[in-house]
Formats: structure tokens, sequence, C-alpha cells
């Protein structure tokens, strides 16, 4: 007679929760969905501002550059004054002859585009103006046509995500899908139509996250877990996110595009722009530290099925202390490597330390950086508490020994 002692589990769980706890989860998962639905549906955007100020007729057209050269021309704007203050005698107006629509012509082209990198065969993208508009059909520069290599590197980031993850694999990407349609088709518009950006936002979020988590990494404990903390995380970002925005006046003005959006939408708050910006940001985040901090501790449960709460929450932590650290500095190089351009600016002007923290562009990344690590740090141990309360409460009882 031989015994064998065995756990019951499905999935990815050491063992099934007992009814009331696992009722008590799903209560509060639907629970969660049904607000973040309700949210959707009350900012539902019903009118939402257009820009009113593009030419009527204005197209774009596509071509190619046959062949470049640099002229030089007298200075007209105040822009184009030396580091020193004086006007040039001459600056740069560099000029390109293109193929479009059958013929050539010759453009005018910013110096900064001729300077990094137009060349004969570049595809390129104009604007063309109809004779109503200025007398005669006119050109002028847009930008490059980037729509080959966009594909070529969409393509393969897809394939190798197909064929290294597989089926997750797919799911992400599926997922990612649906997190683009909720920004474009919902978020974006809601915060044109000056929706409560903080109900857009955690609505927006919830929601898909609901979805792509359980879509990608299946139905289990452990992924409710990641679900819950992901939401709490949020939660505390939200509510960070509003302390610093109304503290440190953020009014969202600290770069050429939102002061642009300003001008064309009239009175658009864009401090909603940041919150909203600043949720959606840490989602990623967010998702990845709560998966990371429930698989460790259902690994470290499965390596030894004794171990109870307190062993479980420290190694966890132990494991969470890493993550959050790297996430941090991952984030923050992250941050500093897409401001780059505006940091040059500010080293070229010389500015003082303070005042530089001080300027809106920095001040905005510096607080979106903090947030982020607020919700972090608080989500790891948040996370990790849940996981090891629930992995012990699912064996409460001991093993069935069957002879």
């Amino acid at each position: 007679m031989e015994n064998h002692s065995h756990l019951h589990g499905h999935g990815d769980d050491p063992a099934p929760l007992d009814r009331r706890t696992g009722r008590t989860l799903t209560v509060v998962v639907v629970a969660l969905l049904v607000a973040a639905v309700a949210g959707i549906l009350s900012t539902w955007p019903q009118d939402v501002p257009s820009a009113s100020t593009s030419y009527v007729g204005e197209e774009q057209v596509r071509g190619q550059v046959l062949s470049t050269e640099l002229k030089t021309c007298s200075p007209e704007i105040a822009e184009e004054l030396l580091p020193d203050g004086t006007m040039p005698a001459t600056v740069d107006c560099p000029e390109a002859t293109v193929r479009v629509d059958g013929q050539e012509i010759t453009i005018v082209v910013p110096p900064a585009v001729y300077h990094g990198g137009l060349a004969a065969g570049d595809r390129v993208v104009l604007l063309r103006y109809p004779p109503e508009v200025a007398g005669s059909v006119q050109y002028a520069w847009s930008d490059f046509d980037r729509r080959v290599p966009l594909a070529v590197a969409v393509g393969v980031f897809v394939i190798l995500t197909i064929a290294i993850g597989r089926r997750r694999g797919l799911a992400a990407l599926v997922g990612l899908g649906l997190g683009g349609a909720a920004i474009a088709y919902y978020v974006l518009p809601a915060l044109l139509a000056e929706e409560n950006a903080v109900v857009v936002g955690l609505s927006a979020a919830i929601a898909v996250m609901g979805v792509v988590i359980y879509l990608t990494h299946g139905f289990s404990t452990r992924t409710t877990v990641a679900y819950l903390g992901t939401v709490a995380g949020l939660l505390v970002t939200a509510v960070a996110a509003v302390l610093a925005v109304e503290s440190a006046h953020l009014n969202g003005l600290g770069d050429e595009e939102s002061y642009t959006v300003s001008l064309l939408t009239g009175s658009l708050d864009l401090r909603g722009v940041v919150l909203a910006g600043t949720l959606v940001a840490a989602l990623g985040l967010l998702n990845d530290v709560t998966i990371t901090q429930a698989a460790a501790v259902w690994e470290v449960r499965a390596a030894d099925p004794v171990a109870g709460f307190r062993k479980l929450f420290a190694a966890g932590m132990r494991v969470g202390r890493d993550h959050l650290a790297s996430t941090v500095y991952t984030v923050t190089f992250a941050y500093a490597g897409a401001a780059l351009p505006t940091l040059l600016l500010v080293h070229l002007y010389d500015q003082p330390a303070g005042q530089l923290l001080n300027s809106t562009t920095i001040a905005e990344e510096l607080l979106r950086t903090a947030v982020g690590g607020i919700a972090l740090a608080l989500t790891v141990p948040l996370t990790t508490a849940l996981g090891a309360a629930l992995v012990v409460r699912s064996e409460t009882s001991p093993p069935r020994t069957v002879s």
C-alpha cells in the first residue's frame, strides 16, 4: 500500500480557494469593472471640439527628393538671433527639388531638416495649397514619409513577440491594441470635451487592464492578485497626482505641442491632460510590478509548501525591493531620454539648478517620476501581502491522504 499526498489545484494556483473567498474576489473584480464601465459611460464625450485653423483645401501629398542645395538669405525672424543677441548677416535657407504630382518643384526646407540628413532619394510629405488659398498651387515642407520603416519595425516587433511569447505574446498584442483603441476613441475625445480627467483616466485604465491581464495571463487567483494590486496602485497614483498637480500649479504648458493644443481648443484646461497622462504612464509599470510580485509569492509557496504568511511575505518583498529599485531608475532614465532635447537647451542656457528644476517641463517630469515611485513603493507590499494571504488561505486544511 502506498501513500500519495497531493494538493488540489488548477492553472497557476497551488490549490483552489474556499468558495467564500473565491466568491468575494469575483464580486470585487466584477464591481471594479462595473464601476469602470459606469465611469466610461458617464464621461463618454458627446461634443468634441475640433481645430478650425487649417486652411481650406489644404492636403498632404507624397513625393521623392531629387536634389538638395544649401543657400543663404537675409534673416527675417527673431528666432534667428545669435546666442549673443545679435542678428546675423545671413542665415541658411536650404532648398530641395522634389518630384510630386508628376512634376518637379522646388521648396524651402527648415535648416534643421537639411542639416539632419535630407538627401536625394528620401521620401517626403508636402503640404499642397489650392489656388483659392495662395493664388496658384503652392507646396510647403511638412515631414519625412516614414511609412515603410515604421511598417518594417512594427512587423518585426509583432513577429518576434508572437514567435517567442506564443499565445501570451499574441494576447499581449491584442491587449496593446485594445489599450490603443481606448486612448484614441475614448480618453483623447473625453479630455478634449473637458470631462473629469481623473474619472476618465481611472475608468479607462481599470477597464482595459481588467481585459488585458486576464487575456494575457489567464483566469487564476494569481492573476486576480496582480489585477487588484494594479488597481490599488492606480488609486494611489490618482490621489498623489492630483495633490502634486494642484500644489505645484502644473498647467500642462511645458512644451510646444501642449501650447498648440491650448491655442487650438481655446479654453481646454491642460491640468487634466497631465493627470490622465500620469495615470496612463503608471499603468504599464504597475502591472509589471504586480505580476512579478504575485508570481514571486506563488513560486516561493511551490518551493516551500509549508511556508506561512510571514515567510511568503518576506520572500516576496526581497524580490519586490530589487524590482522596485530597478523600475525606479528605469523610469527615470526613460524620462531623461525622452527629455534630452529640453536638457540640451537648458545646458546651452546654463541655468542655475534651482531655476532648472522650477521650469514647467522639468517639474512635470520630476513630479511624474515621484508620483510613479510613490505608487510603486506602496503597491509592492500591498500586492505581496494580498498574494501571501490568499495562498495561505487556500491551504488552511492539511492535504488529503489517499491510500
